[in-house]
């Protein structure tokens, strides 16, 4: 044979080798199977939307207590920062003046008691035998009796005033509330509220009910009262509710009721001055402590109800993943309110009854199977913070 021809037989048969190699080679890995996410059925139930605002708590009753008398402080009655109540002796002055004065006005009565006596019985003479008396005299002993009336009068008044003024050298409370620090000791010269301002000797505070102060932006004022207009909040059935936590408090567990309302929105900050009073039963509130308040926006309404586990993000809109019957999943705009006992509303966007996921939203794509697990709803991480 021509050892060209060999050569190109050889190289045929080794193309072929290669090519039957290359038909018997692996196509490469198998797909990875759907992942595996949770999903809800989003609740339906009936809910109330809030607005939060922050707030400061205030005494309904606050007083700076200062005497009426002047005089040495003898004695003081209270532990400071106790609980008082109204009419309880707090300070007690010097009162050894008082009853001096008293009984110097006691005796000037009397005097002035016997002159009018006096001079009553001397009118009465002048009338019994008016022949034997000048007009003049009964002219004159009438006047003296109108002055000894008089004077009576003027000194049954100073009497009254020196007993008022022993009274008043018992200090009480004028309020009942929780009672501030004493401001002088015992021993010093206490001044009557009537001298410069007089001495302040201590504060009282009410305790229960409690006020809170909030201020609330003008289109919240004025949604509320396209509301009241449109008559989807009913002004008859009381005053408007309104919901409180403290600082170290979860959520909102004080209720309370709105009792006042400002005449006009504050122009520097556009917001409108409300305000809540609580009961206060425990005394865990106290003057001057922020509080986050919670007010109604609205009457009841059904709605649908998702976690915040669920919702994700896609450039700036809110969006959640819904598994259809062929567990396929869908990617849904929504449009998101607020929260209501841990879960987001769902104002549109998923229909009653449709699978969300909510557990593993970051392997999802959408138009992707996936293999889901139906458990309950979760609530919000954040749903202490927010109920």
């Amino acid at each position: 044979m021509n050892p060209l021809s060999c050569a190109a037989a050889r190289w045929a048969l080794f193309a072929g080798a290669c090519v039957g190699l290359a038909g018997c080679a692996p196509s490469g890995p198998p797909a990875p199977p759907p992942p595996a996410v949770s999903v809800s059925v989003p609740p339906e139930r009936e809910v109330t939307d809030f607005n939060a605002f922050t707030g400061r708590t205030a005494a309904v009753d606050s007083v700076q207590v200062r005497a009426h008398v002047w005089g040495y402080l003898d004695k003081i009655n209270f532990k400071e920062g106790d609980e008082v109540h109204k009419g309880e002796v707090l300070f007690q002055i010097d009162r050894r003046p008082y009853d001096h004065a008293l009984a110097q006005a006691e005796a000037v009565l009397k005097q002035a008691e016997a002159r009018r006596d006096n001079t009553a019985d001397a009118v009465a003479r002048d009338q019994a035998s008016p022949a034997a008396t000048p007009l003049a005299t009964l002219i004159q002993d009438q006047g003296g009796l109108r002055e000894a009336e008089a004077a009576v009068g003027s000194a049954r008044a100073a009497r009254d005033s020196a007993r008022l003024n022993i009274t008043y050298a018992d200090v009480t409370a004028p309020v009942g509330g929780r009672v501030g620090r004493a401001m002088v000791t015992v021993g010093n010269l206490v001044e009557s509220g009537d001298q410069a301002g007089g001495t302040m000797l201590t504060t009282i505070v009410s305790v229960d009910p409690m006020w809170v102060y909030f201020d609330v932006d003008d289109l919240t004022f004025l949604r509320v009262n396209q509301m009241l207009r449109e008559g989807k909040i009913h002004p008859e059935a009381g005053p408007p509710k309104v919901y409180l936590g403290l600082a170290n408090e979860d959520g909102y567990p004080r209720e309370g009721v709105i009792d006042f309302v400002d005449n006009q929105v504050d122009p520097g900050t556009g917001t409108m001055r409300m305000r809540g009073v609580f009961p206060n039963k425990d005394g865990a509130m106290t003057a001057g402590l922020f509080a986050r308040v919670r007010v109604p926006a609205g009457g009841k309404h059904k709605a649908l109800l998702v976690s915040d586990r669920a919702v994700d993000t896609d450039q700036g809109d809110k969006v959640v993943y819904v598994v259809g019957p062929d567990d396929v999943a869908e990617k849904r705009a929504v449009r998101l309110g607020g929260l209501h006992d841990g879960l987001r509303e769902v104002e549109s966007g998923v229909k009653p009854g449709e699978r969300v996921v909510v557990d593993g939203v970051q392997w999802v794509r959408a138009g992707a199977p996936v293999a889901p697990t139906l458990v309950e709803m979760p609530e919000s991480s954040s749903d202490k913070a927010t109920k």
